[in-house]
């Protein structure tokens, strides 16, 4: 991801502005007609269905594809393209990349020719609810209940990580989205930094607030974060939130229900995160700062502390030290009281990848998403960019970074004490805009209370479930 922050902007004009709302002309409707005969509106007409090519691939058809160009870069599609290449060498692959997914593929949904397959990540991420709610996407059901690239005994679902399936899915049983990248969220710091200060990672918030005074009379800040860009917070707030007062509660806030964020442990969770800053404990300047900027200062050990997911390692390994011992912890606890034991983390699918409904070419997009999904690909992934995919395994025989290696361990710690918030890739505007910039990121600067915080969170939840321009989803 890596990604900066969306201008404020409603659902309504930004939907309008990436043409998922158009009056339609006589050459869009022309167009529609003609998608069903497969050839006037250009799209490419499907090819024969066999044991090696199970989605009936035309061989010959173009295939164009838009990456995000972010903390993963774009090497690893590139790799899985050349894989497509030798299954279908006659079809001509065009590749784009760029950190501006929306303002780029803007002109293409309104005119109606967006890529065969997007990466939709980033902070111009084109929004998911709105996405789906106008029928923009094609269903990838048919990818998911294909053959598996290495087992064709296996669908492709059945190789997938739990809960990759459904974070797709957004009313129904459609798929609309397939995560590529396994994403673990939590709070990242210097394992040798802490040893050389003959300091523990805090399982207890008591405990946290020990090592960041300690830290500063050292002269080193307890916490840094993403501070133009404050939905990086969540990141170990959330699962902060859901450790005090179990899981329950972000379904509420999820769902959207009234009062959720009113939850004492919303409230408890705030004044934790409100004291960092009280305390002084935050690093000056920090609310200034991108996600590269924060990053650049925990990794050259200005802090210790820095909430972000596990793309953190490949994106800060240009000034990351060799003896640096990157490492993800669970949240602190913050008593006894707690209704989930210390190790429960936020896991999720990360890097979406979608396929436009209007795509000249859905089936390539899709055969391009199965290949990337076989062993090869994932494990060159892995080694490129230290991050899991969402195939199943797929690390067997890999040396893994000392990232990588912590994200995993911490999975294993959790056990089933995983939690996977949706209020972020269902209600996008509201998460970061909102949530993210208008609220959290205003009680860390000091320049809100954690009760004010509370009840801004609860009044852009409220507008939004009061809105019905915006498509509503429960869990």
């Amino acid at each position: 991801m890596g990604s900066t922050d969306y201008g404020r902007r409603d659902l309504i004009k930004r939907a309008a502005a990436i043409g998922l709302i158009a009056v339609p002309t006589m050459s869009a409707l022309t167009s529609c007609a003609a998608s069903d005969s497969g050839d006037d509106d250009g799209r490419v007409a499907e090819g024969k269905k066999t044991a090696k090519n199970p989605l009936g691939v035309n061989a010959s058809g173009p295939l164009d594809v838009v990456i995000f160009d972010g903390g993963f870069g774009q090497q690893y599609a590139k790799d899985a393209e050349a894989e497509f290449a030798k299954a279908y060498p006659k079809a001509e692959i065009k590749h784009a990349a760029t950190e501006k997914i929306q303002t780029t593929l803007q002109p293409r949904f309104n005119g109606g020719t967006p890529p065969d397959l997007i990466d939709n990540s980033g902070a111009e991420q084109m929004d998911f609810g709105t996405l789906v709610s106008k029928d923009q996407l094609t269903d990838l059901t048919p990818l998911l209940d294909a053959p598996s690239l290495d087992d064709p005994n296996k669908k492709v679902r059945d190789t997938l990580r739990p809960g990759v399936v459904e974070m797709g899915q957004f009313d129904g049983k459609p798929v609309w989205v397939l995560y590529y990248a396994y994403t673990v969220y939590g709070v990242w710091y210097s394992q040798s930094m802490l040893e050389k200060h003959d300091w523990e990672y805090p399982e207890t918030w008591d405990d946290m607030l020990k090592v960041c005074a300690a830290a500063k009379k050292k002269g080193i800040a307890g916490w840094t974060y993403a501070g133009k860009h404050p939905y990086y917070i969540p990141f170990s707030l959330y699962p902060f939130i859901a450790k005090i007062g179990g899981p329950d509660v972000l379904k509420a806030i999820d769902n959207l229900e009234p009062n959720a964020w009113k939850h004492p442990a919303v409230k408890a969770a705030f004044e934790a995160y409100y004291e960092l800053y009280k305390k002084g404990y935050v690093l000056q300047g920090t609310p200034g700062l991108d996600h590269i900027q924060s990053q650049t200062a925990w990794t050259e050990g200005e802090a210790l502390f820095l909430p972000n997911g596990s793309w953190v390692e490949n994106e800060a390994a240009k000034t990351t030290p060799k003896d640096f011992k990157m490492a993800v912890g669970a949240p602190s606890g913050l008593d006894s009281s707690d209704k989930m034991p210390f190790g429960t983390i936020w896991a999720s699918g990360g890097e979406p990848f979608i396929v436009p409904k209007k795509a000249k070419n859905p089936v390539a997009g899709m055969e391009l998403m199965r290949i990337m999904l076989g062993e090869k690909s994932s494990k060159n992934f892995t080694e490129q960019v230290s991050s899991l995919t969402s195939l199943d395994g797929g690390t067997d025989g890999l040396k893994l970074p000392p990232g990588l290696s912590s994200a995993k361990a911490a999975l294993d710690k959790a056990g089933d004490n995983i939690v996977n918030p949706r209020i972020q890739d269902w209600y996008v505007a509201l998460q970061k805009e909102k949530i993210g910039t208008a609220a959290l990121g205003e009680m860390m600067a000091g320049r809100m209370t954690p009760a004010e915080c509370v009840k801004a969170c609860q009044k852009f939840a409220d507008q939004t479930a009061a809105d019905d321009s915006v498509k509503k989803y429960k869990r």
